[in-house]
């Protein structure tokens, strides 16, 4: 007998609610340790690389390829304006882990998603960063994402899914950053 995944929204339905009964019955699977190195070019100009990872109970070996990303600055903040700023793969990260997140519990909770896209945008003041005022962030002082949905699901039910995303929790919360300088 030939049986076909019970996918939606691209997502196996089957083996998402077979993952999260093992981590019901074993919780310590749910741990995960995500890990990129990063190398200085030049300038504002670096590359991570991103391969190996801890999660469901062991380390993973199946990636064989190691992704990369790059960042830098535009040439008005002193950049050769090779790759996308760091807080522009933030909002990346934040626009891609909302709509993930969106897209996987709509699925297990029978929700058909036929489209989605969203506009990002992050507000920073350079006052912060440039240490000329320490009342400014140095960071974003505000992030508005637009999503738009093509669902038969309610607003506020799409935007209660979007909100079980980590990037989100994030951003939105202060995450412990502890940092360790290794002078070589």
């Amino acid at each position: 007998m030939i049986t076909t995944a019970n996918v939606k929204n691209g997502v196996n339905v089957d083996q998402l609610v077979e993952t999260i009964g093992h981590i019901q019955e074993q919780p310590e699977l749910a741990k995960f340790e995500f890990r990129a190195k990063n190398n200085w070019i030049n300038g504002g100009h670096c590359v991570s690389s991103i391969k190996s990872f801890y999660g469901a109970g062991q380390e993973d070996t199946t990636r064989e390829e190691t992704f990369t990303m790059e960042c830098s600055h535009p040439q008005v903040l002193l950049g050769e304006d090779e790759a996308a700023t760091p807080p522009e793969v933030v909002l990346h990260a934040l626009s891609s882990c909302l709509t993930g997140a969106m897209v996987y519990h709509a699925a297990a909770n029978g929700i058909d998603i036929e489209g989605a896209e969203s506009t990002i945008k992050g507000n920073a003041d350079l006052h912060g960063f440039l240490g000329l005022d320490p009342e400014v962030r140095t960071g974003f002082n505000g992030v508005t994402i637009q999503l738009k949905v093509k669902s038969d699901a309610s607003a506020e039910q799409l935007e209660n899914l979007a909100k079980f995303s980590p990037v989100f929790d994030m951003i939105s919360n202060p995450t412990p950053v502890n940092i360790e300088i290794v002078k070589q």
